[in-house]
């Protein structure tokens, strides 16, 4: 029978990628799937893409209709996720994409490639998912902070987004006239994600610049900072990079000469990484590249849920992108 997910949220486009990973899910199987505005609703009416479950319907976001459920994963826009937790049982293991929790004392944050939190993610039962451009960042600065090469002071972030990291909803600077051959800056200086990456980084300054790019889906972050000394090279950046990661199943650093870029981790779990130093500024620099739904969003949910229910965290997760 496998374990039971119900899916609030499941119209949005990280809540039908969580559905589309658990419809291939050895050990999973859906529960319910809830929206607001769309209960009622045939899913492949709004996913048409999910033929597997076709004849199955959208119910309404209470939380009767999430309750037979052994994982709870919200896919809810940000602040919609904290009354209705609080109306489930606490013995459902809950996992929340949305920024409520995130930096909640109560709650283990979902970044299983963090020191110590795998196993912390094994035993919770609320687990707060890390936002998509947090992930593209912390997973690119933490270690170089940890091993003291970089200055916490003086971090900036310019990333890229597609266009699936802003939602479903309507919006007028969505439209494809608006974002087609164009490159646009927005949330300058006041990103959300901050609080998030200072908190998990252990940066005290992050100037973050996010750019909305014209592409359905994937991150691609820059990350520099200032050595905390002269004699530090790319290879002790990649070094460290390599430390940190050479076990991880999903995060890769790339051979020398090679960069990340989006398109090859679509539809993966995958993270890549290049790092070196800037030749005029000595600053380090590092580039990451993401699937916004997928490490950034739904993907992350699956192999954070997998920990919660004992699997293997790799279960039903893609390594390899899909190209071109």
């Amino acid at each position: 029978m496998g374990y039971r997910v119900a899916v609030a949220g499941a119209s949005g486009y990280a809540g039908g990628e969580v559905l589309r990973l658990i419809a291939s899910h050895p050990e999973l199987q859906l529960a319910a799937a809830t929206a607001h505005s769309h209960a009622g609703a045939a899913i492949t009416s709004v996913h048409p893409h999910l033929a597997t479950y076709a004849g199955h319907y959208f119910a309404s976001t209470t939380p009767e209709n999430l309750s037979d459920a052994d994982v709870v994963v919200l896919t809810l826009p940000h602040g919609e996720s904290t009354h209705l937790v609080g109306k489930l049982s606490p013995e459902i293991k809950v996992i929340d994409l949305g920024s409520d929790h995130r930096i909640d004392p109560d709650w283990t944050y979902g970044l299983p490639e963090l020191p110590g939190h795998r196993a912390d993610i094994s035993t919770a039962t609320r687990v707060a998912a890390t936002g998509c451009y947090a992930v593209s960042v912390i997973v690119a600065l933490r270690p170089l902070l940890d091993a003291g090469l970089v200055e916490p002071d003086d971090v900036v972030v310019v990333a890229a987004s597609g266009t699936s990291g802003a939602g479903r909803t309507p919006a007028a600077r969505l439209l494809a006239s608006e974002v087609s051959g164009a490159v646009s800056p927005y949330k300058v200086g006041c990103h959300q994600h901050v609080p998030e990456i200072k908190a998990a980084t252990g940066a005290r300054s992050v100037s973050m610049t996010p750019l909305l790019a014209p592409m359905p889906r994937g991150i691609l972050a820059t990350v520099t900072a200032k050595p905390t000394r002269d004699d530090i090279s790319a290879a002790d950046v990649q070094s460290v990079l390599a430390q940190a990661y050479d076990d991880q199943t999903f995060v890769r650093l790339l051979p020398e000469g090679l960069w990340p870029h989006t398109g090859a981790t679509l539809g993966s779990n995958a993270v890549q990484l290049q790092a070196t130093l800037d030749a005029d500024s000595g600053r380090v620099i590092v580039c990451s590249a993401i699937d916004n739904l997928g490490k950034g969003a739904a993907s992350q949910i699956i192999q954070c849920a997998n920990l919660m229910l004992g699997l293997d965290e790799a279960t039903g997760l893609a390594v390899n992108g899909v190209a071109p």
